[in-house]
């Protein structure tokens, strides 16, 4: 199990869980490094960590104009840890720390074939398919209590 600690885009790890973001999530769609990066520094940031090696990490920014909602975004498991329940780790530990962020919904945008772990988290489906960067995604959203 890892550590999974929430920070801010100040962190010395900050650059690991950029280079881990850009390796899972941007270099196989073709996006070029730090291609979402431009709110970072508005963002809950949560890491999971083992033995001081960031091997998970998710940003939740702030819905703007809507108090109360956070966006899960940016979520990324180092290739070699896929599978082990990390990614599971990172989203409980934010529905977790909700009400003491100020929110009591969390929306993503799921890429469709991730459509059941978020389900098995308490998500719902919204809305219809979309695409986006090339993919196919739906929207998701998990109420929680304040």
């Amino acid at each position: 199990m890892a550590d999974i600690q929430r920070t801010t885009h100040d962190d010395p790890r900050y650059a690991e869980e950029r280079e881990l973001r850009n390796a899972v999530l941007l270099r196989p769609i073709g996006q070029p490094d730090g291609a979402w990066e431009a709110r970072d520094h508005e963002a809950h940031h949560f890491l999971a960590l083992e033995d001081g090696r960031v091997v998970g990490c998710m940003l939740c920014w702030p819905v703007a104009g809507s108090p109360g909602v956070g966006q899960l975004m940016q979520m990324a498991v180092a290739e070699d840890r896929q599978g082990e329940g990390i990614g599971a780790q990172l989203v409980r530990a934010l529905q977790a720390q909700a009400g003491e962020l100020g929110l009591h919904t969390i929306t993503c945008h799921a890429r469709a074939n991730v459509v059941g772990f978020y389900a098995r988290l308490g998500f719902e489906v919204e809305g219809e398919p979309f695409e986006e960067v090339g993919i196919a995604h739906r929207h998701m959203r998990w109420r929680g209590r304040l």
